[in-house]
């Protein structure tokens, strides 16, 4: 391996690290506390992102289902061909986009504004059009990608996740989960295992 790439690898690890410290003076406790709301008291939970984002949406909904809040990952190709349908008025939708204006997410946020959805937005532009018309708005922070050029979905993956992992440490507390309950849904694997013995 070039001392380069071994030099560039290690680094990750400071990248990564400064940015999730650097959240924590982005965080708005009024927005927190609006959003922990919304999903707590949603019947059916929506979350929609591409690339990156939709990816780590999808790591969010599984999350939500692992403590009893029925969430679904709306693809964005299916959510304009009928994949809408799944929420309904009261349900809350979870837009991710770093920039807030990915094209394919827009006509999405209309037809959840059509059906009286909730608007959830993780974003780091506070004026951009899916931030702008939403109900919550949730700043992401960034410092920079891991890669040399500034390009790759890596830093900004992992800033997504934690704002989801924060968002369901919150909601556990705020719903009284227990672990019984994980217990029952997760009888898999060595977490079940431990959990049901």
């Amino acid at each position: 391996m070039k001392n380069e790439s071994l030099q560039l690898a290690k680094q990750v690890y400071k990248i990564e690290c400064e940015c999730i410290n650097e959240m924590q003076n982005y965080f708005d406790e009024d927005a927190f506390s609006k959003a922990v709301e919304l999903l707590k008291n949603a019947e059916r939970i929506g979350a929609t992102g591409c690339g990156h984002s939709g990816i780590i949406c999808q790591h969010f909904t599984h999350l939500m289902c692992c403590i009893d809040q029925p969430a679904r990952f709306i693809s964005p190709a299916e959510a304009v061909h009928g994949g809408t349908g799944f929420l309904q008025k009261g349900d809350v939708c979870v837009f991710a986009s770093r920039g807030g204006k990915t094209k394919e997410l827009l006509p999405i946020l209309d037809i959840c504004k059509a059906k009286g959805v909730k608007v959830i937005t993780i974003t780091e532009n506070l004026e951009s059009p899916l931030a702008i018309s939403a109900d919550v708005v949730l700043k992401q922070y960034v410092n920079r990608e891991t890669d040399k050029y500034n390009c790759q979905g890596t830093t900004s993956s992992t800033s997504l996740a934690v704002i989801f992992h924060v968002l369901q440490t919150a909601l556990m507390e705020e719903t009284n989960f227990k672990n019984e309950q994980f217990a029952l849904v997760h009888p898999g694997g060595a977490v079940g295992e431990r959990l049901n013995k």
